[in-house]
Order: C-alpha cells, then sequence, then structure tokens
C-alpha cells in the first residue's frame, strides 16, 4: 500500500496533465489536483490494489465534476491577478506547457466542448484510457462513453475546422 506522499511525488505529473486537460486553465488545474490530494489522502486506506492511475484518474474526474456543479449553483466573480500572491513552486510557465502538450487552438477547442464531452474526449484520446475504464470513472454504461466521445469529436472538429 502506498502512502500519501508516494502518490503525491510519483503521480502528480500524471494528476497535473490530467486536471489540466479538463479545466484547461493551469490556476485551476492546481486547485483541482490539491483537492485531488485531499480526497487522495481520505481515502487511500480504502485504496484496493490495481491500476492506481486509473482510481487516480476517477477522482480526479469526480473532483472536476463536482466543481463544474458547484460553480453552476454558485457562480463567483474571480479575483483580480495580483503578481504578489504567486505561490513559491509553482510550475514557470514553460514546465506548464510541456506538461500540457497540446497545441494552443487544440487546448481553447477542448475548453469549449461541455464537460460530459469534454471528460470523455480526455479521458480517452489524451490519456489513452479504454471504453470501459471511462465508464466505471463517470460511473455511466459504455454506450453512454461512446455516445460522448462520439459527439465530443464531432463537435472538436467542428471547432477546429
Amino acid at each position: 500500500m502506498p502512502t500519501w506522499e508516494e502518490v503525491a511525488q510519483d503521480h502528480g505529473r500524471f494528476l497535473y496533465t490530467v486536471a489540466y486537460r479538463l479545466t484547461g486553465n493551469h490556476e485551476e488545474a492546481q486547485d483541482l489536483v490539491q483537492d485531488v490530494l485531499l480526497r487522495v489522502r481520505r481515502g487511500l486506506a480504502t485504496y484496493r490494489p490495481g491500476s492506481m492511475e486509473g482510481w487516480l484518474s476517477r477522482i480526479t474526474t469526480n473532483a472536476f465534476l463536482d466543481d463544474v456543479r458547484r460553480k453552476k449553483r454558485r457562480p463567483t466573480d474571480p479575483l483580480p491577478d495580483d503578481p504578489e500572491r504567486i505561490v513559491a513552486g509553482a510550475l514557470s510557465a514553460e514546465d506548464a506547457l510541456d506538461a500540457a502538450g497540446l497545441p494552443d487552438h487544440i487546448q481553447a477547442a477542448l475548453r469549449q466542448l461541455p464537460e460530459d464531452f469534454r471528460v470523455a474526449v480526455v479521458l480517452c484520446d489524451v490519456l489513452g484510457f479504454s471504453y470501459t475504464d471511462i465508464a466505471e470513472a463517470l460511473d455511466v454504461p459504455v454506450g453512454t462513453v461512446r455516445s460522448r466521445i462520439h459527439r465530443g469529436r464531432t463537435l472538436l472538429r467542428e471547432a477546429l475546422l
């Protein structure tokens, strides 16, 4: 059984990549990773050995969807950018872009997709998860996953033309 520190150290980059793909924003991705790591700390005792990345992606996806739902219920105005509040140890812009790995126009097109489609497309096409793994992570039938991926790809293709 891995410790929380080992999970954070060994899978932190993976968590950030998944979070960035889902949110499309560096700051939101960092917040999502922090939320996920808190959930991992609480749930590590119940982890059953298997696919650690599958388990982490499920937690990340659920945390992202919870956050989207929360924001819809309680919209907030973002605080203005304050360069004095930069967190030490945050990824540099170059590191964030390296972690992202997708061209800006594709990332922008992904951001425009509805959340359900974006999550399915990112998990399948960016992270390479199987339809079964995605269905398990999202707690939906495999047919729903196929439908969301098809519709998401169609919308993505239209946005990129």
